[in-house]
């Protein structure tokens, strides 16, 4: 039952390809501001605070008696930072690539909306890694439930659940990579739905970018680099990516004061996700912005225990359910909706 809910899972419209998505110039400078405010952490230590929260975001439940640690999870080397979130830039020198105006028109007329405004601006930096774990949804959000106020997994369980679309909000992206090297380091996702084929834009990565709705399309990275090198030893969940203080061009993964892994410029894969929110016209622009019709996490949790009692879900109601590992990990169960089975080959060493 809960598996055809994945078939739900389609994009507004097909992933728009486009070309030079940041000037020589912006790129320059997007990456000086990587290199100067380093390291970067773990995406999954950007993003979650218990194996459990990442379970609850991804496909699969948790067998009953497993506590869970995040070396059972896998630590996948990719990192992760902020440039801007909300009306907000961090970063000055580069306003122009936020405030975006041809990446604002790209996603108005994805969605054949009046309005769009500037959410997120975020990026993925990594050398050789694994493919980017199963495939999975981004982040959702809903009219007075965010990123903001709300946990990761909370919005992904509300997402696969499909009984928050009355709140849900209307998101686009350009997602844009650079990426040298000679093996993998493509995307891979399925805009029509997971049991469809996959899409797969592959090298060379340098400025190409897709226009997209990835909280709606269940997608992830390909391997990347060289696989004798994509999994460093030592990994923690406090292990960073940073500039290497000994090249210019170069990067390193440290953990505990100790560098893991030198990364060479050819071998970097850098991802830029800028996002958007959208709005059909100024009475959909007002409902968000006047508040009358906003969804809060008590509501939400609500919702999701009623649902499960008239499942017949056998559960004790907990005091907080926001922090509580078990009742993520039950929610991780009962609404683990799968994901597609239909995953490209590799990228080997074979494909250079």
């Amino acid at each position: 039952m809960l598996h055809e809910l994945a078939e739900k899972f389609r994009p507004v419209a097909p992933p728009q390809l486009i070309e030079d998505a940041y000037s020589s110039d912006q790129h320059a400078r997007l990456l000086q501001v990587v290199r100067d405010n380093g390291p970067w952490p773990l995406i999954l230590a950007e993003n979650f605070k218990t194996p459990e929260e990442v379970i609850a975001t991804t496909s699969g439940s948790i067998p009953e008696g497993v506590k869970l640690t995040w070396d059972m999870i896998g630590l996948n080397p990719v990192f992760r930072g902020y440039l801007a979130q909300g009306g907000t830039c961090f970063y000055p020198e580069i306003e122009d690539c936020y405030y975006n105006s041809r990446f604002l028109e790209l996603v108005r007329n994805y969605w054949n909306c009046q309005y769009a405004e500037p959410e997120t601006f975020l990026f993925n930096i990594q050398g050789p890694t694994p493919i980017g774990g199963p495939p999975h949804l981004d982040g959702t959000v809903f009219r007075g439930m965010t990123m903001e106020n709300t946990p990761l997994w909370l919005l992904l369980t509300m997402a696969k659940s499909c009984l928050f679309n009355r709140w849900r909000s209307k998101k686009g992206q350009v997602i844009a990579w650079y990426y040298k090297g000679k093996i993998g380091g493509g995307f891979n996702c399925w805009p029509d739905g997971p049991s469809g084929e996959p899409f797969q834009i592959n090298a060379p990565m340098w400025g190409r970018a897709v226009v997209v709705e990835n909280e709606m399309m269940f997608h992830h990275g390909q391997a990347t680099g060289p696989s004798a090198l994509r999994k460093p030893q030592g990994l923690d969940i406090s292990s960073t990516f940073g500039a290497d203080p000994q090249d210019p061009t170069g990067w390193q993964i440290e953990t505990f004061g100790k560098v893991n892994q030198k990364v060479p410029e050819q071998e970097m894969r850098f991802l830029v996700h800028w996002g958007a929110r959208l709005f059909k016209d100024m009475d959909d622009f007002k409902l968000t912005y006047d508040h009358r019709d906003d969804i809060t996490a008590d509501m939400a949790i609500n919702i999701l225990i009623d649902d499960m009692k008239k499942r017949g879900v056998q559960f004790e109601v907990p005091t907080d359910p926001l922090h509580d590992n078990d009742f993520v990990r039950l929610l991780a169960g009962v609404y683990d909706i799968g994901g597609p089975a239909n995953i490209p080959a590799d990228a080997m060493d074979e494909a250079a």
